[in-house]
Protein backbone atom coordinates (compact mmCIF):
# COMPACT_ATOMS: atom_id res chain seq x y z
CA UNK A 1 0.00 0.00 0.00
CA UNK A 2 1.25 3.29 -0.65
CA UNK A 3 2.02 5.13 2.62
CA UNK A 4 -0.80 7.72 4.00
CA UNK A 5 2.05 10.43 4.91
CA UNK A 6 3.12 10.65 1.01
CA UNK A 7 2.72 13.70 -0.77
CA UNK A 8 0.21 13.32 -3.80
CA UNK A 9 3.02 12.96 -6.33
CA UNK A 10 5.08 10.37 -4.17
CA UNK A 11 1.56 8.62 -3.92
CA UNK A 12 1.27 8.09 -7.67
CA UNK A 13 4.47 7.06 -8.39
CA UNK A 14 4.33 4.54 -5.86
CA UNK A 15 0.53 3.64 -6.90
CA UNK A 16 1.98 2.89 -10.33
CA UNK A 17 5.09 1.28 -9.23
CA UNK A 18 2.50 -1.26 -7.29
CA UNK A 19 0.27 -1.87 -9.97
CA UNK A 20 3.13 -3.09 -12.19
CA UNK A 21 4.44 -5.39 -9.48
CA UNK A 22 0.36 -6.70 -9.85
CA UNK A 23 0.63 -7.88 -12.96
CA UNK A 24 -0.53 -4.07 -14.37
CA UNK A 25 -3.96 -2.71 -15.09
CA UNK A 26 -7.61 -3.55 -15.71
CA UNK A 27 -8.02 -4.51 -19.31
CA UNK A 28 -10.98 -4.33 -21.25
CA UNK A 29 -11.85 -6.83 -24.45
CA UNK A 30 -12.67 -3.42 -26.22
CA UNK A 31 -10.50 -1.11 -27.54
CA UNK A 32 -12.81 2.33 -27.35
CA UNK A 33 -12.26 2.96 -23.60
CA UNK A 34 -8.31 2.74 -24.24
CA UNK A 35 -8.36 4.94 -26.96
CA UNK A 36 -10.46 7.50 -25.87
CA UNK A 37 -8.21 7.71 -22.49
CA UNK A 38 -5.06 7.77 -24.43
CA UNK A 39 -6.09 10.65 -27.15
CA UNK A 40 -7.87 12.49 -24.43
CA UNK A 41 -4.37 12.52 -22.57
CA UNK A 42 -3.19 13.71 -25.76
CA UNK A 43 -5.64 16.80 -25.55
CA UNK A 44 -4.38 17.64 -22.09
CA UNK A 45 -0.48 17.31 -23.58
CA UNK A 46 -1.57 19.63 -25.65
CA UNK A 47 -3.56 22.16 -23.53
CA UNK A 48 -1.35 22.43 -21.16
CA UNK A 49 1.91 24.33 -23.02
CA UNK A 50 -0.43 27.66 -24.06
CA UNK A 51 0.63 26.35 -27.28
CA UNK A 52 -1.21 24.33 -30.46
CA UNK A 53 2.10 22.60 -29.69
CA UNK A 54 1.65 19.18 -27.68
CA UNK A 55 4.10 18.34 -24.61
CA UNK A 56 7.06 15.91 -24.70
CA UNK A 57 5.51 13.84 -22.36
CA UNK A 58 5.02 14.19 -18.16
CA UNK A 59 7.86 13.58 -15.71
CA UNK A 60 6.47 11.44 -12.54
CA UNK A 61 10.31 12.64 -10.81
CA UNK A 62 12.53 14.82 -11.33
CA UNK A 63 13.60 15.10 -15.00
CA UNK A 64 17.47 14.55 -14.78
CA UNK A 65 17.17 16.56 -18.50
CA UNK A 66 14.70 19.33 -17.78
CA UNK A 67 14.90 19.73 -14.33
CA UNK A 68 11.26 19.62 -13.40
CA UNK A 69 8.37 17.15 -12.24
CA UNK A 70 5.17 17.27 -14.43
CA UNK A 71 4.24 18.31 -17.54
CA UNK A 72 7.08 19.03 -20.26
CA UNK A 73 7.58 21.75 -23.02
CA UNK A 74 6.03 21.32 -26.66
CA UNK A 75 8.12 19.20 -28.71
CA UNK A 76 7.78 20.05 -32.20
CA UNK A 77 9.15 16.43 -33.91
CA UNK A 78 6.52 14.62 -32.25
CA UNK A 79 3.76 17.41 -32.04
CA UNK A 80 4.60 16.30 -36.19
CA UNK A 81 3.77 13.09 -36.12
CA UNK A 82 1.09 13.65 -33.95
CA UNK A 83 -1.04 15.53 -36.42
CA UNK A 84 -2.29 12.48 -38.54
CA UNK A 85 -2.88 10.50 -35.79
CA UNK A 86 -5.85 13.45 -34.86
CA UNK A 87 -7.09 13.77 -38.19
CA UNK A 88 -7.50 9.65 -38.29
CA UNK A 89 -9.03 9.96 -34.60
CA UNK A 90 -11.13 12.41 -35.93
CA UNK A 91 -12.98 10.66 -38.65
CA UNK A 92 -12.72 7.40 -36.72
CA UNK A 93 -14.53 8.52 -33.99
CA UNK A 94 -16.64 11.34 -35.27
CA UNK A 95 -14.37 13.67 -32.65
CA UNK A 96 -14.09 16.57 -35.05
CA UNK A 97 -12.54 18.23 -32.17
CA UNK A 98 -9.49 16.33 -32.64
CA UNK A 99 -9.22 17.74 -36.60
CA UNK A 100 -9.28 21.24 -35.32
CA UNK A 101 -6.70 20.46 -33.02
CA UNK A 102 -4.49 19.10 -35.57
CA UNK A 103 -4.96 21.91 -37.91
CA UNK A 104 -3.73 24.32 -34.57
CA UNK A 105 -1.15 22.14 -34.35
CA UNK A 106 0.05 22.37 -38.01
CA UNK A 107 -0.26 26.08 -38.44
CA UNK A 108 1.98 25.87 -34.96
CA UNK A 109 5.04 23.84 -36.44
CA UNK A 110 4.99 26.37 -39.27
CA UNK A 111 5.56 29.32 -36.83
CA UNK A 112 8.18 27.44 -35.31
CA UNK A 113 9.81 26.39 -38.67
CA UNK A 114 13.52 27.47 -38.80
CA UNK A 115 14.16 29.99 -41.49
CA UNK A 116 16.31 27.20 -43.56
CA UNK A 117 13.42 25.08 -43.66
CA UNK A 118 14.44 22.71 -41.14
CA UNK A 119 12.56 21.75 -37.61
CA UNK A 120 14.62 22.18 -34.30
CA UNK A 121 15.81 19.28 -32.46
CA UNK A 122 14.50 19.21 -28.68
CA UNK A 123 11.69 21.14 -27.44
CA UNK A 124 10.33 24.55 -27.41
CA UNK A 125 13.16 26.32 -25.02
CA UNK A 126 16.34 24.63 -25.70
CA UNK A 127 18.60 25.87 -28.58
CA UNK A 128 16.55 25.98 -32.11
CA UNK A 129 19.36 23.95 -33.89
CA UNK A 130 17.96 22.13 -37.30
CA UNK A 131 17.69 18.11 -36.88
CA UNK A 132 16.67 16.21 -40.20
CA UNK A 133 14.83 13.08 -38.30
CA UNK A 134 12.54 16.33 -36.64
CA UNK A 135 12.39 17.64 -39.84
CA UNK A 136 10.63 14.36 -41.56
CA UNK A 137 8.77 13.95 -38.95
CA UNK A 138 6.82 17.54 -39.24
CA UNK A 139 6.83 17.19 -43.04
CA UNK A 140 4.48 13.74 -42.05
CA UNK A 141 2.52 16.58 -40.20
CA UNK A 142 1.79 19.31 -42.93
CA UNK A 143 1.61 16.38 -45.69
CA UNK A 144 -1.64 15.19 -43.60
CA UNK A 145 -3.06 18.47 -42.95
CA UNK A 146 -2.62 19.95 -46.93
CA UNK A 147 -4.67 16.35 -47.70
CA UNK A 148 -7.01 17.06 -45.23
CA UNK A 149 -7.45 20.97 -45.70
CA UNK A 150 -6.05 21.55 -49.28
CA UNK A 151 -3.84 24.48 -47.44
CA UNK A 152 -1.13 25.86 -49.31
CA UNK A 153 0.19 27.22 -46.56
CA UNK A 154 0.90 23.41 -45.38
CA UNK A 155 2.27 22.65 -48.88
CA UNK A 156 4.66 24.87 -48.60
CA UNK A 157 5.91 24.09 -45.39
CA UNK A 158 6.61 20.53 -46.00
CA UNK A 159 8.12 22.09 -49.75
CA UNK A 160 10.76 23.97 -47.62
CA UNK A 161 11.44 21.07 -45.39
CA UNK A 162 12.03 18.96 -48.09
CA UNK A 163 14.31 21.18 -49.82
CA UNK A 164 16.67 21.48 -46.43
CA UNK A 165 16.47 17.48 -46.68
CA UNK A 166 17.86 17.51 -50.05
CA UNK A 167 20.62 19.83 -49.18
CA UNK A 168 22.43 18.37 -46.88
CA UNK A 169 21.92 14.65 -47.59
CA UNK A 170 25.10 13.58 -48.69
CA UNK A 171 25.81 11.67 -52.17
CA UNK A 172 25.86 8.20 -50.44
CA UNK A 173 22.39 8.75 -49.54
CA UNK A 174 23.09 9.56 -45.49
CA UNK A 175 22.45 11.98 -43.60
CA UNK A 176 25.44 13.40 -41.67
CA UNK A 177 25.37 17.16 -41.81
CA UNK A 178 22.33 18.63 -39.16
CA UNK A 179 21.52 16.06 -37.10
CA UNK A 180 20.62 16.58 -34.03
CA UNK A 181 23.05 17.46 -31.03
CA UNK A 182 22.46 13.80 -30.02
CA UNK A 183 23.51 12.05 -33.21
CA UNK A 184 26.34 14.48 -34.00
CA UNK A 185 28.13 13.46 -37.65
CA UNK A 186 26.49 9.84 -37.79
CA UNK A 187 24.55 8.74 -39.85
CA UNK A 188 21.75 6.83 -38.20
CA UNK A 189 20.14 4.22 -40.23
CA UNK A 190 16.12 5.04 -38.37
CA UNK A 191 16.48 8.05 -40.65
CA UNK A 192 14.75 5.72 -42.96
CA UNK A 193 11.92 7.33 -41.65
CA UNK A 194 12.42 10.69 -42.60
CA UNK A 195 13.25 8.97 -46.15
CA UNK A 196 9.95 8.31 -45.87
CA UNK A 197 8.57 11.20 -45.64
CA UNK A 198 10.98 12.92 -48.37
CA UNK A 199 9.33 9.95 -50.42
CA UNK A 200 5.53 11.03 -49.52
CA UNK A 201 6.39 14.79 -49.93
CA UNK A 202 7.94 13.98 -53.58
CA UNK A 203 4.63 11.96 -54.49
CA UNK A 204 2.20 14.91 -52.92
CA UNK A 205 4.04 17.61 -54.38
CA UNK A 206 4.83 16.19 -57.51
CA UNK A 207 8.62 17.18 -57.29
CA UNK A 208 11.20 14.01 -58.84
CA UNK A 209 14.66 15.58 -56.91
CA UNK A 210 12.41 14.80 -53.47
CA UNK A 211 11.72 11.12 -54.65
CA UNK A 212 15.19 10.43 -55.96
CA UNK A 213 16.78 11.38 -52.66
CA UNK A 214 14.45 9.72 -50.86
CA UNK A 215 15.51 6.65 -52.89
CA UNK A 216 19.05 7.15 -52.45
CA UNK A 217 18.58 7.24 -48.85
CA UNK A 218 16.33 4.04 -48.57
CA UNK A 219 18.98 1.88 -50.64
CA UNK A 220 21.76 3.27 -48.31
CA UNK A 221 20.07 2.27 -45.41
CA UNK A 222 18.89 -1.06 -46.88
CA UNK A 223 22.73 -1.76 -48.16
CA UNK A 224 24.00 -1.54 -44.49
CA UNK A 225 21.23 -3.96 -42.98
CA UNK A 226 22.25 -7.38 -42.12
CA UNK A 227 21.22 -10.72 -43.47
CA UNK A 228 19.34 -11.99 -40.66
CA UNK A 229 17.08 -8.27 -41.25
CA UNK A 230 19.52 -6.53 -38.04
CA UNK A 231 20.50 -2.68 -38.66
CA UNK A 232 23.46 -1.62 -37.44
CA UNK A 233 23.70 2.34 -36.66
CA UNK A 234 20.18 2.38 -35.71
CA UNK A 235 20.61 3.90 -31.84
CA UNK A 236 21.79 7.31 -30.22
CA UNK A 237 22.74 4.92 -27.07
CA UNK A 238 23.83 1.68 -27.99
CA UNK A 239 24.40 1.14 -31.50
CA UNK A 240 25.42 -2.71 -30.96
CA UNK A 241 22.24 -3.45 -28.66
CA UNK A 242 19.52 -0.78 -30.35
CA UNK A 243 16.77 0.32 -29.02
CA UNK A 244 13.67 -1.39 -30.33
CA UNK A 245 12.12 2.14 -31.29
CA UNK A 246 14.78 3.51 -32.79
CA UNK A 247 14.88 -0.62 -34.98
CA UNK A 248 11.02 -0.16 -35.39
CA UNK A 249 11.76 3.90 -36.85
CA UNK A 250 13.96 1.74 -39.84
CA UNK A 251 11.75 -0.88 -40.49
CA UNK A 252 8.57 1.70 -41.03
CA UNK A 253 10.68 3.76 -43.16
CA UNK A 254 11.68 1.29 -45.33
CA UNK A 255 8.00 -0.36 -45.15
CA UNK A 256 6.31 2.86 -46.33
CA UNK A 257 9.18 4.04 -48.21
CA UNK A 258 9.00 1.16 -50.52
CA UNK A 259 5.03 1.76 -51.02
CA UNK A 260 5.39 5.24 -52.17
CA UNK A 261 8.65 4.42 -54.38
CA UNK A 262 6.95 0.75 -55.27
CA UNK A 263 10.35 -0.83 -54.76
CA UNK A 264 9.63 -3.97 -53.69
CA UNK A 265 13.42 -4.71 -52.78
CA UNK A 266 12.54 -2.19 -49.94
CA UNK A 267 9.70 -3.74 -48.37
CA UNK A 268 11.70 -7.35 -48.60
CA UNK A 269 13.91 -5.65 -46.33
CA UNK A 270 11.63 -4.40 -43.78
CA UNK A 271 10.00 -7.78 -43.72
CA UNK A 272 12.88 -9.46 -42.99
CA UNK A 273 13.30 -7.33 -39.78
CA UNK A 274 9.96 -7.75 -38.58
CA UNK A 275 9.33 -11.11 -38.75
CA UNK A 276 12.53 -11.32 -36.67
CA UNK A 277 10.92 -9.55 -34.09
CA UNK A 278 7.71 -11.36 -34.25
CA UNK A 279 9.75 -14.67 -33.39
CA UNK A 280 10.66 -13.12 -30.20
CA UNK A 281 7.21 -12.24 -28.87
CA UNK A 282 6.81 -13.76 -25.53
CA UNK A 283 4.00 -15.54 -24.20
CA UNK A 284 2.66 -12.60 -22.63
CA UNK A 285 2.77 -10.26 -25.97
CA UNK A 286 5.63 -8.26 -24.50
CA UNK A 287 9.28 -7.56 -26.15
CA UNK A 288 12.73 -6.90 -24.71
CA UNK A 289 13.70 -3.32 -24.94
CA UNK A 290 16.72 -3.75 -26.92
CA UNK A 291 18.38 -6.31 -29.32
CA UNK A 292 21.54 -7.91 -29.65
CA UNK A 293 22.69 -8.15 -33.47
CA UNK A 294 21.35 -11.59 -33.32
CA UNK A 295 18.29 -10.29 -32.10
CA UNK A 296 18.96 -11.93 -28.54
CA UNK A 297 17.15 -10.04 -26.04
CA UNK A 298 19.88 -7.50 -24.54
CA UNK A 299 17.62 -5.69 -21.79
CA UNK A 300 15.10 -6.97 -19.36
CA UNK A 301 12.59 -3.90 -19.43
CA UNK A 302 10.33 -3.26 -21.75
CA UNK A 303 10.29 -0.52 -24.68
CA UNK A 304 5.92 0.46 -24.71
CA UNK A 305 6.67 2.62 -27.50
CA UNK A 306 8.51 0.32 -29.81
CA UNK A 307 6.27 -2.84 -29.01
CA UNK A 308 3.22 -0.41 -30.14
CA UNK A 309 5.20 0.78 -33.33
CA UNK A 310 5.86 -3.06 -34.05
CA UNK A 311 2.08 -3.63 -33.78
CA UNK A 312 1.59 -0.81 -36.27
CA UNK A 313 4.39 -2.55 -38.72
CA UNK A 314 2.61 -6.05 -39.01
CA UNK A 315 0.05 -4.19 -39.74
CA UNK A 316 0.56 -2.40 -42.40
CA UNK A 317 2.42 -5.45 -44.05
CA UNK A 318 -0.49 -7.32 -43.86
CA UNK A 319 -1.66 -4.53 -45.81
CA UNK A 320 0.80 -3.58 -48.14
CA UNK A 321 1.92 -6.85 -48.74
CA UNK A 322 -1.63 -8.95 -49.04
CA UNK A 323 -0.04 -11.55 -47.61
CA UNK A 324 -2.06 -12.88 -44.38
CA UNK A 325 -0.44 -13.75 -41.11
CA UNK A 326 1.43 -10.48 -40.46
CA UNK A 327 -0.95 -9.46 -37.73
CA UNK A 328 -0.58 -12.72 -35.82
CA UNK A 329 1.66 -10.99 -32.57
CA UNK A 330 -0.82 -8.15 -32.47
CA UNK A 331 -4.00 -8.91 -30.28
CA UNK A 332 -1.10 -10.05 -27.47
CA UNK A 333 1.16 -7.12 -27.76
CA UNK A 334 -2.04 -5.05 -27.65
CA UNK A 335 -2.95 -6.60 -24.22
CA UNK A 336 -0.01 -6.55 -22.99
CA UNK A 337 -0.08 -2.85 -23.72
CA UNK A 338 -3.45 -2.19 -22.59
CA UNK A 339 -2.16 -3.59 -19.35
CA UNK A 340 0.05 -1.10 -18.98
CA UNK A 341 -1.96 2.02 -19.27
CA UNK A 342 -3.36 3.60 -16.09
CA UNK A 343 -7.00 4.75 -17.14
CA UNK A 344 -8.27 5.37 -13.65
CA UNK A 345 -4.99 7.68 -12.16
CA UNK A 346 -6.02 10.46 -10.41
CA UNK A 347 -2.94 12.11 -11.71
CA UNK A 348 -4.35 13.72 -15.09
CA UNK A 349 -0.11 13.64 -16.66
CA UNK A 350 -0.99 9.74 -16.14
CA UNK A 351 -4.32 8.91 -16.95
CA UNK A 352 -4.33 7.41 -20.21
CA UNK A 353 -0.87 7.93 -21.59
CA UNK A 354 1.49 5.21 -21.74
CA UNK A 355 4.96 4.88 -20.85
CA UNK A 356 8.49 4.62 -21.75
CA UNK A 357 9.20 1.40 -20.46
CA UNK A 358 7.62 -0.80 -18.16
CA UNK A 359 8.33 -1.27 -15.59
CA UNK A 360 8.66 2.16 -15.68
CA UNK A 361 12.17 2.33 -14.14
CA UNK A 362 13.68 1.04 -17.21
CA UNK A 363 15.63 3.14 -19.03
CA UNK A 364 14.12 4.13 -21.98
CA UNK A 365 12.03 7.21 -20.45
CA UNK A 366 12.56 6.54 -17.17
CA UNK A 367 9.72 7.50 -15.08
CA UNK A 368 7.82 9.34 -17.65
CA UNK A 369 4.86 9.44 -19.69
CA UNK A 370 5.40 10.45 -23.45
CA UNK A 371 3.59 11.53 -26.19
CA UNK A 372 4.94 9.14 -28.89
CA UNK A 373 4.37 6.15 -26.68
CA UNK A 374 0.91 7.28 -26.73
CA UNK A 375 0.50 8.14 -29.95
CA UNK A 376 1.80 4.84 -31.62
CA UNK A 377 -0.91 3.19 -29.31
CA UNK A 378 -3.73 5.08 -29.98
CA UNK A 379 -2.77 4.35 -33.72
CA UNK A 380 -2.37 0.65 -33.25
CA UNK A 381 -5.69 0.39 -31.69
CA UNK A 382 -7.53 2.15 -34.49
CA UNK A 383 -5.48 -0.12 -37.02
CA UNK A 384 -6.40 -3.33 -35.28
CA UNK A 385 -10.31 -1.94 -35.49
CA UNK A 386 -9.88 -0.45 -39.18
CA UNK A 387 -7.61 -2.70 -40.52
CA UNK A 388 -9.57 -2.96 -44.16
CA UNK A 389 -9.74 0.53 -44.50
CA UNK A 390 -6.04 1.15 -43.55
CA UNK A 391 -5.15 -1.21 -46.15
CA UNK A 392 -6.18 2.18 -48.08
CA UNK A 393 -3.89 4.82 -49.38
CA UNK A 394 -5.16 7.42 -46.71
CA UNK A 395 -3.84 5.47 -43.89
CA UNK A 396 -0.37 4.91 -45.52
CA UNK A 397 0.20 8.32 -44.47
CA UNK A 398 -0.43 8.12 -41.13
CA UNK A 399 2.77 8.67 -38.82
Amino acid sequence: MTPAHAGPRARAVLGELWHERLGGFAVSEDHAPHLLAALEWLCRAQDVTGTPGIARGYSLVRHPQFGIRGWQAAYPETTGYIIPTLFLAARHLGWSGLAVRAIQAAHWEIEVQLPNGAVQGGVIGEPPTPAIFNTGQVILGWLAAYHETKGDEFAAAARRAAEYLVSVLDDDGAWRRGNSMFADRRATNYNARTAWALAEAGAVLAEPRYTEAARRALLQVAKQQHENGWFPACCLTDPAEPLLHTVAYAIRGLLEGGRVLGEASLIAAASVAAERIAERVDARGTLPGRFTAAWGPAAKWRCLTGEAQMANIWMRLEAITGEPGWSKPVPRVLQALKATQSRGASDPGIRGGIKGSSPMTGWYGRFEVLNWATKFFADALMRDEQREACARARCGVLA
